[in-house]
């Protein structure tokens, strides 16, 4: 990290595969900041992310498909001290790089994230956000949604993401820990509700609790993968 943090530029690394109706919102979440720069990682997409992300004026890259994948090679790609991973269906709050860097200058600081608000009414996803909540400032594990941000020296200190097919931000979160204190920041990111609404609240709630457990109990995460999208679950 340089020795002024405020000066130091930031990477906003966006991985994204079929992202055509989020990457635009994404995108204009960074647009109100100075000295940073967007990279979209695209993994093949066949619709229109790659076009509409370049016609905005950010970096486009191409990479393998695998989100640890595309975000290390962002990552390679990044000419700034500070890294910011952004999931392409999350939205950045206005000030999010003063935050950040006020965040980074804290001792013992490592890492950090964002709170979590989900983009829907229902009660149901204001419990999930307390258990974010609650996950992210008592155990220090905060996951992708959040938009987890490092210095780039750190991350390459750690090797980067873990090229898992799932669980990348976790394994990351892990090796982060030891090293020092990952800051919440108490204003929240706001992450597309499409997954938990796709499956419900309480199945992808559910599924989100036995694939951690079925990873620490040291199932591959290949079959974790194929768990999550929902094939073979029935063999749990």
């Amino acid at each position: 990290m340089s020795e002024n943090i405020d000066a130091a530029k930031i990477s906003i690394i966006i991985p994204a595969i079929n992202e055509a109706g989020n990457i635009k919102e994404a995108i204009a979440t960074t647009k109100n900041s100075i000295n940073i720069e967007v990279i979209v990682v695209d993994g093949g997409s066949s619709d229109d992310t790659a076009a509409i992300a370049q016609s905005l004026g950010v970096k486009v890259i191409s990479s393998s498909p695998g989100r640890a994948v595309q975000m290390n090679a962002g990552a390679v790609a990044a000419s700034g001290e500070i890294l910011l991973f952004l999931h392409a269906d999350t939205r950045l709050p206005a000030g999010f790089d003063e935050m950040i860097c006020t965040a980074l200058q804290q001792p013992g600081t490592v890492a950090g994230a964002f709170n979590l608000r989900i983009d829907a009414s229902l009660l149901s996803l204001r419990w999930v956000e307390f258990g974010v909540k609650w996950r992210s400032h008592f155990c220090q594990m905060p996951y992708g949604d959040q938009a987890i941000f490092l210095s780039k020296a750190v991350f390459q200190e750690i090797g980067g993401f873990p090229e898992l097919p799932i669980m990348e931000d976790f394994e990351l979160m892990r090796r982060l820990k030891v090293k020092g204190r990952i800051a919440i920041i108490s204003t929240p990111v706001v992450t597309s509700a499409r997954r938990w609404l796709q499956k419900g609240v309480f199945k992808t709630t559910l599924v989100n609790q036995i694939v951690i457990i079925a990873y620490f109990l040291g199932v591959s995460p290949a079959r974790i993968r194929r768990w999550y999208r929902g094939e073979k679950f029935k063999r749990i």
